[in-house]
């Protein structure tokens, strides 16, 4: 430490970066301050802190010390053996998550052990090289995740070969003869990987099963839903349970619940619906004052929890929704029969019965056993029908499209047990009217309006796309929503809302955190470029209300789409915790699922635990219900990747008819691979490669979501109107080439 004489005056930087890795590694444990290791190492003058400064900011680049508060600095020991999720990736890029958390660590392929995506590993820390990422080498594979791969097979004279798109492998999984089940050329089969050898290219597969021919719809949707681990057959075991389930409607049930078969009840829901899990109820108390009832059946009743029935849902977590099928959670004959509220059949339910002036205020509530019996099915159509005749609805519904070309096919046209009278039509718009009030003060309140338009296919009877419509959500849709909306509401509020000094019993919620502030600066960035202002910073309610006015005044401009797609990103998703936060983007500070228990597996926990806590039973177990939580977290999100791959497949099995012709579309995404441009009259999106803008060289401009030229410096922007052609429909990549058109 003679350097103290000097102040540090003449040290070059190698020997002082030496003197300041010596001072961490003789005291690995110790946290210094800054102007600590300045005095340690008798640092005086301005220049050679500045240096020390600098040292010190690109060793913290190197992972070799870390910093714990601002400008407290310690070294960086990580454990030299950890275990944690392997994730495999297609590129060799792999890396090692850790168990205990911490960023993700680099394993290059030549220390990966041939581990799988999702590999319970245990890794060792390999020696530092200076200016290099940490890595890490597999050396133990404790647990392989139970994963299939889905492709096409390709079989030769002695083996065959399964072709995956599957992100995480670079190679085709080899099949001997012995494991291919009687698979054949062009067979869609899901395969197991059984061994992968140490020098082997290939890793070694086994047939699990076969689905059908490429390009057969059965086939495509069983292997989306295999893609995804998701299941697409009923297991028979729980099928043969449920079939020995009876509905159980006995005089001694009925004693039990109240009574409500005798008030005008009936369930409006799509045209193609088999399971009704919701129903509402409606009658006259005195002037101005009416009962309503939401009306949800009661599946806790019939799927006791551990059985068999129960086990199966709870894997699943949700039915899923493809284009032409549903996956359903629970056995047809539970969801289709005995728990869906059929018209004319009495059913148990659990119900949520208001007393409600005309303005949707409540006055009195309760929750009950019930059993209810539907005098009617309504299909949206036919409720929207008559608040459209009634001029009922709001303006925007006469001129918005909707599904009235399905009815005009007679598709799904129910079969009644009455005409709806005068009675009945004045009911539903009372029903209109208070849910009307319902939503105003929600939004006033500072909930998020989003209401993105669907995209929805005819099908022929081989699930052959025909044409392609949009679903729209009218007021019929609204009418429903707002009192299932207001039923979450009620229940959550009240089990979580309780005096200070008590301590909530353990509910599911349904949450939604409020945006992260960097993603609203990037959306108030993006927007601008459209001429819109966005205040990215500022109260809840001042971000709302910028929000909201942003989705309004963006509502028919050529630039809608991209300006909600954007907006929807730098949301945050919403998920199911013990833990309440509240749900952002309906402002409720209390929010639960408690409607839709037939397709959601939270909320037929819901029903259990307020049925529990209703008969005085004790607190649940916080850490089970958080753990299953988390599960339908993931099951929720990866069902809706399903649903999303369906869609895409049908977009590009339509667009197939339509090679060689032109469309108008909007530029919906900007990569370094080229332009993403989605077809304005049918919402199919495709890619113009980058390799086919020939007029100049291209460069990716990632802040500003654009490809600017080179030479004439032309630009795609996102949002962008541009004509294409149709050049590829590749169903097997589930991907469309376009063509630009200038």
């Amino acid at each position: 430490m003679s350097k103290k004489k000097t102040g540090g005056r003449g040290l070059k930087k190698k020997d002082l970066e030496k003197m300041v890795v010596n001072l961490f590694q003789e005291n690995p444990t110790e946290e210094y301050e800054l102007k600590t290791i300045y005095r340690l190492l008798g640092l005086t003058t301005h220049p050679t802190k500045m240096l020390c400064l600098d040292i010190l900011e690109n060793l913290m680049m190197d992972d070799y010390i870390k910093e714990t508060n601002k400008y407290t600095y310690v070294l960086n020991a990580p454990t030299q053996v950890m275990e944690g999720i392997f994730h495999r990736k297609a590129n060799g890029k792999n890396t090692f998550e850790p168990a205990e958390g911490g960023e993700p660590i680099l394993v290059a392929e030549r220390n990966s052990m041939h581990a799988m995506d999702g590999d319970l590993v245990r890794v060792t820390m390999l020696a530092r090289r200076k200016h290099h990422v940490r890595e890490a080498a597999v050396t133990d594979i404790l647990k392989r995740k139970d994963k299939t791969f889905v492709g096409t097979l390709q079989v030769r004279k002695d083996f065959a070969y399964l072709l995956t798109e599957d992100r995480t492998l670079a190679t085709d999984i080899f099949i001997p003869k012995s494991n291919l089940k009687k698979g054949q050329t062009g067979d869609k089969a899901v395969v197991k990987i059984v061994e992968w050898p140490e020098n082997a290219k290939n890793p070694i597969g086994k047939v699990m099963d076969i689905l059908g021919k490429t390009g057969e719809n059965n086939a495509e949707m069983h292997a989306i839903l295999a893609e995804y681990g998701l299941p697409y057959v009923y297991p028979q075991q729980v099928e043969k349970a449920a079939e020995k389930l009876t509905p159980g409607i006995t005089p001694d049930e009925i004693a039990r619940r109240e009574d409500m078969r005798d008030v005008l009840t009936f369930t409006i829901d799509p045209y193609d619906a088999k399971d009704f899990d919701d129903a509402l109820s409606i009658r006259p108390l005195k002037a101005g004052l009416y009962e309503v009832g939401v009306h949800i059946a009661d599946v806790s009743h019939y799927v006791t929890e551990g059985s068999i029935i129960d086990k199966e849902a709870q894997k699943r977590g949700t039915s899923v929704y493809l284009v032409d099928r549903t996956v359903p959670m629970l056995p047809e004959r539970l969801c289709n029969f005995i728990c869906s509220l059929r018209p004319d059949e009495d059913k148990l339910t659990y119900s949520v019965i208001f007393r409600m002036n005309e303005k949707g205020e409540v006055k009195k509530w309760h929750l009950a056993h019930t059993v209810t019996r539907s005098n009617r099915r309504f299909t949206y159509e036919e409720v929207q029908q008559i608040l459209e005749e009634e001029h009922e609805a709001s303006p925007e519904d006469y001129d918005a499209p909707g599904d009235a070309v399905r009815q005009a096919e007679g598709a799904g046209t129910p079969t009644t047990s009455f005409a709806p009278g005068t009675e009945e039509r004045s009911l539903l718009i009372v029903l209109n009217r208070m849910a009307k009030e319902l939503r105003r003060r929600r939004f006033a309140a500072g909930a998020v309006d989003f209401d993105r338009q669907e995209v929805r296919f005819n099908l022929d009877e081989e699930g052959k796309p025909t044409g392609v419509y949009f679903k729209v959500a009218k007021d019929a849709n609204k009418l429903v929503e707002e009192f299932m909306l207001l039923a979450n509401r009620t229940v959550a509020e009240s089990i979580g809302n309780v005096p200070k000094n008590q301590k909530p019993k353990v509910l599911p919620y349904r949450i939604h955190d409020t945006p992260d502030p960097q993603k609203m600066m990037n959306l108030a960035e993006f927007v601008s470029k459209f001429g819109y202002k966005l205040r990215a910073v500022g109260s809840k309610e001042e971000t709302v209300k910028g929000l909201n006015k942003l989705l309004n005044d963006v509502r028919g401009k050529k630039e809608q789409n991209v300006v909600e797609m954007v907006t929807l990103k730098a949301m945050m998703k919403a998920r199911y915790s013990t833990h309440n936060i509240g749900h952002y983007g309906l402002a409720f500070r209390y929010y639960t699922h408690f409607t839709s228990p037939i397709r959601r597996y939270p909320d037929l926990m819901v029903h259990r635990l307020l049925t529990k806590y209703a008969e005085g039973g004790r607190s649940a177990n916080q850490e089970k219900y958080e753990g299953l939580c988390d599960q339908c977290s993931d099951t929720e999100q990866v069902a809706a990747q399903a649903e999303r791959a369906s869609i895409k497949y049908k977009q590009v099995e339509f667009m197939q008819d339509h090679l060689g012709e032109t469309f108008q579309g909007t530029i919906s995404g900007v990569t370094e691979f080229g332009l993403y441009v989605e077809v304005n009259e049918n919402k199919c999106e495709g890619m113009v490669p980058l390799r086919d803008l020939d007029d100049d060289y291209y460069e990716f401009d990632e802040k500003n979501y654009r490809l600017i030229g080179r030479r004439r410096h032309h630009c795609y922007n996102l949002g962008d109107s541009v004509k294409v052609q149709v050049a590829r429909a590749d169903l097997y990549r589930k991907q469309l080439d376009f063509k630009l058109v200038r």
